[in-house]
């Protein structure tokens, strides 16, 4: 495995790789690699010959108020987890050589209108600087593909959106959420969970799915359904951020006329906030 750390070394590479024929994927990640990660990985190798593995823990998604200094960084061992699946470059660039000018004095992307509801409105300014490091990797890169997770739903949508809005020639493959033995979604942040609020946590999933019954057995009072989950996550534990029911392809609310649904949810347990999502299909 190749570990470069800057750009014009990465480009000077997939220059000659492109010369000789070879499909490029790109896997962006923050480090701290679990097997979700590394199932994003695998599903890379299945669509191009050369995967480039990005760990960067970009400061422009963070709020002054979040964890950007205590985020876990785990280098060493992200190497050697990438290295047992053959990974082909990992890219690890330092802030200066993302950021020359410093996050706040570079150029932003900005996809208005979805992201402005769920995590966005919790979390104002975070998906610009989730769309502004995304497509600076995808010009750095000019990969044929790129794999991100489907828990972080509402990042999927935003990101294919600034892809067909901005016309970049890039294919975006969504893969589904690898979750621990008892439900809960992998998450770099189950970390910060206590022994005791790890035990709680798989709750949240099961609440997603008790609504997803609800609605297969023809129940569409959304708002009802949505009032009683939050009850349940409360009593819990939990401290609901928000939870949806939603139209799939669309980030609004649904109707008893959608076929394709999306329940989504954030919800602390401590100082740590979950996320994730259940897919419904009414077909």
């Amino acid at each position: 495995m190749l570990v470069i750390h800057t750009i014009s070394e990465l480009q000077k590479e997939l220059k000659q790789r492109r010369q000789a024929n070879q499909s490029i994927a790109l896997v962006p990640t923050m480090g701290n690699l679990h097997p979700g990660h590394l199932q994003l990985v695998s599903t890379a190798q299945q669509h191009a010959e050369t995967v480039i593995v990005t760990i960067f823990v970009n400061p422009t998604q963070f709020s002054a108020h979040e964890d950007l200094d205590s985020y876990p960084r785990t280098f060493k061992d992200d190497c050697q987890k990438l290295e047992s699946l053959n990974t082909d470059i990992l890219f690890a660039p330092s802030i200066d050589e993302i950021y020359p000018l410093g996050g706040e004095n570079t150029s932003h992307v900005h996809v208005p209108n979805i992201t402005e509801v769920l995590c966005g409105a919790s979390r104002p300014g975070h998906f610009d600087g989730v769309t502004t490091i995304v497509c600076k990797l995808f010009n750095i890169c000019q990969a044929d593909v790129a794999v991100f997770g489907e828990k972080d739903f509402q990042q999927l949508a935003v990101i294919r959106r600034m892809v067909d809005d901005l016309n970049i020639p890039i294919r975006i493959i969504g893969e589904p959420i690898v979750r621990e033995a008892d439900g809960l979604a992998m998450s770099s942040r189950n970390g910060y969970l206590s022994e005791e609020e790890r035990i709680v946590a798989p709750r949240l999933h099961q609440i997603l799915q008790n609504i997803k019954q609800l609605i297969l057995t023809r129940n569409t009072d959304f708002k009802a359904i949505e009032s009683q989950a939050k009850k349940d996550l409360l009593e819990a534990g939990f401290k609901p951020d928000y939870l949806h029911i939603y139209q799939l392809n669309e980030l609004k609310p649904a109707t008893q006329h959608n076929k394709e649904l999306i329940i989504v949810a954030a919800a602390f347990l401590g100082s740590t906030r979950l996320i994730d999502n259940v897919y419904v299909n009414r077909i």
